[in-house]
């Protein structure tokens, strides 16, 4: 119940950012184009983070450093590869779905090397909330096309 209360609260913080943006004449986000305009996420990967071929897998031969480093590169990459359709509401969960899966890949880091009780407390909601938000997207992803289409 507090997860749910929690993940209203999140929400509403970010409707109530979203309509003050909006209120000071705020433009809606462009996705780049060009090569040259990459995102923090790209440039990340860029700059060495190089992700695996498959999934994000946690290696506890590695350190926490390097298991979020590449949390990030496979998000980034999915994120990347998320068809664009011009469908606002399909473009939206198809880039959410691996933003929230890197999300819970990084929060599994926390879980696995973290000390602070709070972030991993955190961490578990992390795991928990964003699950069941790319259950939904996938959900509404499925009711407006075929099944192969909806990224896993």
């Amino acid at each position: 119940m507090k997860a749910r209360f929690i993940a209203q609260a999140r929400l509403l913080l970010l409707l109530g950012i979203a309509s003050i943006a909006a209120g000071c004449g705020a433009q809606p986000v462009q996705r780049p184009t060009a090569p040259a305009a990459l995102s923090p996420h790209a440039a990340g990967m860029a700059m060495g983070a190089k992700p695996p071929a498959g999934p994000f897998i946690i290696d506890t031969a590695k350190s926490s450093g390097q298991l979020l480093s590449e949390a990030m590169a496979v998000m980034s990459r999915d994120m990347l590869q998320a068809p664009m359709t011009g469908n606002p509401d399909r473009d939206f969960a198809s880039m959410m779905i691996p933003h929230h899966q890197g999300a819970i890949d990084m929060a599994k880091v926390e879980v696995l090397y973290g000390k602070d009780p709070v972030l991993r407390r955190l961490a578990q909601e992390i795991i928990v909330t964003q699950d069941s938000e790319i259950a939904v997207m996938r959900m509404q992803l499925q009711k407006r096309s075929s099944p192969s289409s909806v990224p896993q």
